[in-house]
């Protein structure tokens, strides 16, 4: 990556999750020392704080949508907050907050990418799809909603402006799935989503799926935005999250995805999701996920801090 500066971008965001906590993941990630990690890899790194909606009441979405209006005012600050870091040549690293932050910030990427004309990928590290909409969730829970909203799926009028740029299902990798609703299957098997649920990675590998993704977005002269949320690994590796599935991605296969992405220097946008300290034990999942972000900027397995014996 040819950015030499991060900003933060925070999003103490739960409106969108089924259960409380979420608002409190950019404070516990900055705690674990995320900007003195980056730092510390040659990066300058600017702390943007973090962002405040405005609330539009006026949005109602027909179906079941939890908290629309609050969603949409999130999505729109974090939507222009995306567009501006990249505008200034920055990498931004946006801090959350559940995962519906990133109807926002990958629809930001989405705009910029748009301006540079190049296409815009999507790289979905989750247990879960999150294409439903608010006519296909059975929950309401937006946080189920964000992939089905940046590529453009109907239902939601009034959060962003008709004609914005949205990314193309196809473009959209999805790795360490292992729940889909059956209204979700049906979506992104009909829009063409690339799916690699667990059964996937174990009889493919980590690294044969990577590599097809980068060759995919080098060929296309694409940029990359990489969702990372906490439940992509498994609950015995990272507690803190509301919604633990079993069965997910180890630790080494998830530093693996990171060192890969890391190589090819294509990644242009980091969300990272759903972390819920009160859930969490004494921190570890948060200094997991700082971890894996520094992957990400080129730590390397030998440059990592001992702990004392």
């Amino acid at each position: 990556m040819a950015q030499r500066t991060i900003e933060l971008i925070g999003a103490p965001i739960e409106a969108g999750a089924g259960t409380r906590g979420c608002v409190m993941g950019p404070a516990a990630l900055r705690v674990a020392g995320i900007d003195a990690t980056f730092a510390s890899l040659g990066f300058e790194v600017i702390d943007r704080g973090d962002l405040a909606p405005v609330v539009d009441r006026d949005v109602q979405l027909a179906g079941a949508a939890r908290n629309a209006a609050e969603i949409a005012g999130w999505t729109r600050a974090l939507e222009a907050a995306a567009y501006r870091a990249l505008e200034r040549g920055a990498f931004p690293v946006f801090l959350g907050g559940d995962h519906s932050l990133s109807m926002g910030s990958v629809s930001g990427v989405a705009r910029h990418a748009a301006a540079q004309g190049r296409p815009l990928f999507v790289l979905w590290l989750d247990a879960h799809t999150d294409f439903n909409t608010p006519r296909t969730s059975l929950s309401g829970n937006m946080h189920g909603m964000p992939v089905a909203f940046f590529c453009g799926e109907a239902g939601f009028d009034g959060i962003l402006p008709a004609g914005r740029p949205v990314v193309a299902p196809q473009n959209v990798y999805q790795l360490g799935i292992r729940s889909i609703d059956p209204a979700e299957r049906d979506a992104i098997a009909q829009r063409g989503v690339n799916v690699f649920d667990m059964r996937a990675v174990d009889e493919r590998g980590t690294a044969a799926i990577m590599r097809d993704l980068i060759a995919a977005v080098g060929a296309a002269n694409g940029m990359l935005h990489v969702s990372l949320d906490v439940d992509f690994l498994d609950p015995e590796v990272a507690p803190g999250v509301g919604t633990t599935v079993p069965g997910g991605a180890t630790f080494r296969e998830a530093h693996l995805v990171m060192e890969m992405l890391c190589d090819s220097g294509l990644a242009t946008a980091l969300d990272i999701v759903e972390l819920n300290p009160f859930l969490d034990d004494r921190g570890k999942s948060a200094r997991i996920m700082v971890e894996l972000a520094a992957s990400l900027f080129g730590r390397r397995i030998f440059d990592r801090p001992t702990q004392a014996a």
